[in-house]
């Protein structure tokens, strides 16, 4: 038997063991057709449940109270470490269960995080979050008990922050130029050094520091857990190219005194624990960039359905409908590949397995928000290149663009790891 079910308006013949599925087809935010994720628009889903909707209700409500309203004043003036608090109070940044947090948390929950966060519009309100995300797990995987009773709770409440001092004025993306040194001496280690485009350094409270405590090469670098008070550490606000909530900074190690204790997992063996790590991060990076690509596909295409140039409005212009059809084209390509990566997590996937998909992934990504930022500046026109008025987001946004591509690994960089990655993975079947 057959019966019939009415979704967003459509009649579906169903036989009764669909109707269950037919009815989770729900709806939330714009339905702007290409304004929100396909999930959000009644599109069903096999990632996404009931717990995921209800958390996805909540961060909206929370960017949408507690971020959108004073973004502007944040930008000049920094967001404050207290809204990572309010946000855990409010079960917007609840605890993984890696660290005793739900059961229920899985990728696709940090997923929602990032994308919603993202959706404000550039200004890295709540960037130290992701930041977290990516210091933090050197720690939990192969830190002591000291290390994890040090930070692992204050950071997972919200309370302290912790950033990744990795990159330098001579070793970014070629990470195994790291030459900040630290010489062990008298069960300290004397850190001496300079560390470039430290995201959230001003804000932290504990550096995961790479140094270098063995020979030249990936195979001489250590992880330190330094706080950021320790006498000998001078840390500076870089202005950037994008506007900023947050911090990019630069910090100097001038003969700082870490004890042994705070040593990361073991000596010289720190090349591997980035590794992994990073293809955490270029999968959150590239969560990013689908959702800001997203925000100039949204800010163009309202314009153009409502701008009349020649008579008639941009959207009646089959070149700007072309150009709005590849930046949509381009984002739900990008989107379904961050919910793959997202689904192989979950699956069990470690993130040595991961690195081709999440380098070629965090590439797609910035491709396709250059793209989007471009195309929605030509559709505003001259309303794109002034800090205010309708083309205001999409001038902001355009310039963060390069802070998708460069962090994390070039883009350069990671097309050339992927091909090395596959390459030495098909050796066996050659």
């Amino acid at each position: 038997s057959k019966a019939t079910v009415s979704v967003l308006n459509w009649t579906v013949h169903t036989r009764p063991h669909q109707i269950k599925m037919a009815a989770k087809r729900d709806t939330f935010g714009d339905q702007v057709p290409g304004c929100e994720p396909s999930w959000y628009q009644g599109q069903p889903s096999p990632y996404y449940h009931d717990g995921h909707r209800a958390f996805r209700a909540k961060c909206r409500a929370f960017v949408e109270k507690e971020i959108e309203p004073f973004q502007d004043k944040w930008i000049a003036e920094g967001y404050p470490k207290e809204l990572h608090v309010k946000a855990r109070q409010q079960g917007v940044m609840p605890r993984p269960k890696e660290i005793g947090g739900n059961d229920e948390w899985d990728p696709f929950y940090e997923l929602i995080m990032a994308d919603e966060f993202s959706r404000a519009g550039g200004a890295g309100v709540m960037g130290q979050s992701a930041i977290n995300s990516m210091a933090l797990p050197p720690i939990l995987h192969h830190g002591s008990d000291y290390l994890k009773s040090l930070v692992v709770d204050d950071v997972a409440e919200g309370r302290k922050h912790i950033s990744l001092a990795i990159s330098e004025p001579n070793a970014g993306s070629d990470v195994g130029a790291v030459a900040t040194k630290a010489i062990k001496k008298d069960g300290f280690y004397e850190v001496s050094g300079f560390k470039k485009w430290i995201t959230g350094g001003l804000m932290a409270d504990y550096f995961t520091t790479l140094v270098r405590t063995g020979k030249a090469g990936m195979f001489g670098l250590s992880l330190l857990l330094i706080p950021a008070n320790t006498p000998g550490i001078t840390i500076r606000k870089m202005e950037t190219q994008f506007d900023n909530a947050h911090n990019t900074t630069f910090i100097t190690f001038d003969k700082v005194k870490v004890p042994e204790k705070m040593l990361i997992g073991k000596e010289n063996q720190a090349f591997r624990y980035i590794m992994y790590n990073f293809n955490h991060e270029r999968w959150l990076i590239a969560v990013g960039g689908a959702r800001s690509a997203r925000v100039c596909y949204t800010e163009a295409f309202k314009y153009a359905m409502q701008r009349k140039t020649f008579g008639k409005k941009l959207i009646d212009h089959q070149i700007i409908r072309f150009k709005l059809a590849e930046m949509l084209r381009m984002i739900e390509s990008v989107q379904d590949s961050c919910e793959a990566v997202a689904y192989a997590f979950k699956a069990g996937m470690k993130d040595h397995e991961l690195g081709m998909q999440c380098a070629l992934l965090k590439v797609n990504a910035s491709k396709c928000f250059e793209y989007c930022a471009r195309e929605a500046s030509q559709i505003f026109g001259g309303s794109a290149i002034v800090k205010e008025g309708k083309g205001k987001i999409v001038e902001r946004l355009y310039r963060v663009v390069r802070a998708t591509a460069i962090p994390g690994g070039s883009e350069e960089v990671l097309l050339d790891f992927s091909m090395r990655f596959a390459a030495q993975k098909a050796k066996p079947h050659l």
